[in-house]
Parts: structure tokens; sequence; C-alpha cells
């Protein structure tokens, strides 16, 4: 077999397994949206949850999943920029850099199961937070942060070394040069890194198991953070492992497909956003 005809063969076997790949996450993702969107409604979607009777809602869930994803963001967000442009810009090759960079890498190798059970020991009991939101936004900030930290610092690193020497040249100070040349640059890949952990975050259950519990506020939007701080996906989890409800299997279907539908909204949302930055960049 000739150079040419096994470019063919490699370039067949590679469109193949893409196909492959897409057809698998097409499958999959269609039947959770077939099974879940004739239960969504407007009723399931913003009602309250029920432990006994049949034809409960999800609204405090979702609002729980928004509300922590939106603290324990706004709290991971300033620590993992301010740590990932002193790793990329400021720190020098040290053994307390080594002993930070070995230290993220090893808090994001940590499994979300052994996160949940220092949160709890720590927020819940030691502190007293008891099984709240703010026990899992704590909790949660733990794993966003080496995921925020990496990309950040990635980001900015792939931004090229003339833009530094361009802006200093022209003289701006070094921070100048970080907020109006380097980090408007690097923001697409920042953004993408903040997606991702967006994502994780919402679907994570072991984590808010441990910490903000499995009940939620009697008020439907309460934004108490020693409330409850049952999730979509917790609640997903509750539902199919202990829940009483005779309709517990449509209601599993109706949280699927929401979660789903988020998650390509954030991915939609990551892709605008990314574009309209490399434009005005460009």
């Amino acid at each position: 077999m000739d150079t040419r005809m096994q470019n063919q063969a490699a370039v067949v076997v590679l469109w193949l397994a893409g196909l492959s790949i897409l057809g698998l996450l097409a499958v999959f993702l269609g039947y959770i949206l077939y099974r879940g969107l004739p239960v969504l409604s407007l009723d399931f979607v913003l009602g309250k949850s029920s432990d006994i009777l049949a034809g409960g809602g999800v609204g405090a869930q979702l609002f729980n999943s928004f509300y922590m994803l939106a603290l324990s963001l706004g709290l991971s967000i300033p620590v993992a920029l301010g740590a990932g442009i002193y790793l990329a810009e400021y720190a020098k090759e040290t053994k307390l850099t080594k002993c930070i960079r070995l230290s993220v890498e090893s808090l994001a190798t940590v499994p979300s199961i052994v996160l949940g059970l220092f949160g709890m020991i720590l927020f819940v009991n030691v502190l007293g937070l008891g099984f709240s939101i703010l026990g899992g936004v704590l909790t949660l900030v733990l794993l966003n942060l080496p995921l925020l930290v990496r990309v950040t610092e990635e980001a900015i690193r792939t931004v090229p070394k003339s833009y530094r020497e361009a802006s200093l040249a022209l003289g701006a100070t070094k921070l100048q040069t970080i907020t109006r040349v380097i980090l408007p640059k690097a923001l697409p890949g920042i953004l993408t890194g903040i997606t991702l952990t967006a994502g994780r975050a919402l679907g994570e259950t072991a984590i808010l198991i441990f910490t903000a519990g499995t009940t939620v506020s009697r008020h439907r939007f309460d934004f108490d953070v020693m409330a409850g701080g049952e999730t979509l996906a917790v609640h997903l989890w509750y539902l199919m492992s202990t829940g009483l409800v005779p309709d517990r299997d449509i209601i599993a279907d109706g949280i699927g497909a929401l979660l789903l539908l988020i998650i390509l909204a954030f991915n939609m949302v990551l892709l605008l956003s990314v574009r309209f930055w490399q434009r005005r960049a460009g």
C-alpha cells in the first residue's frame, strides 16, 4: 500500500471515529430530550416539589442551582484570576511556586465525594453551618478553584510575548499591561474555563449531598444562605434513591432534560461570548 492509500485509509478511520462519537452523543441527548421534554412546563419548572403527592415541580431546586452557582463563581473567579495572574506573570520558578502548582494540581484530582466529606466535617460540623446553601457554596469553591486557576494561567501564557514587550515599550506599567493588553486577549480562554466549571458545578451531586443537604426552604425563592440547598442534580439523585412520590420517574426525566438544556444554553453563551471578544480584539 502506497503513501496515498495509507493517508486515505487513515482519513476514513478518523472520520468513522468522529462520526461514531457524534452518533453516540446524538442518541444519548435525543433519548434524554425525548423522555424529558414532554414533562417540562411552567408549572413543573417553577412549581414546588412534593415528597409524597404526585405532580410536584422543581422551582426551589432550580433557584438553588443558579443561586449556589452564582455565589460559588463569585467567590472563586477573583481568587482564581489573582492566582493565575501571579503564577503566569509575577512568580519565578522557586520552591514556593512549585508547591503552589503542585497543590493546585493535587486539589484538582481529589474525588468530589472526598471534598464533600471534607466540607461536611469543616463547614457543617466544625463551623456549625449545618446543611445549608453557604456550606455547599464554600465546598463548591474548593471544587472550582483548581480548574479556574490552571485555565487562567494557561490562557495568559498563550498571549504572545511581543504584546507585553510592545505595551511596556510604549510606557505602560506592568499592571496596565496585564489589565488592558493581556487579560483582554486571554479572555476567550478564561471564559471557556468558567463555562466548563459552571457546567461541572451545576451537575455536582456528591459534594452537595453532604454539605447543602436534600431539603429546600418553604419559600420558593429564598436568598437566605442558611436555608436548605437541594439542587436539581441532588433532587434527581434523591428521587431515584429514596423518593416516595409515585411519579418520580417522570420528574426525573424532566430534571434530566432541564439540566441538559441549561448546559446547552451555557455552551451557547460561551460560543457567543468568545466570538464577541475575538471580534473586539481583532
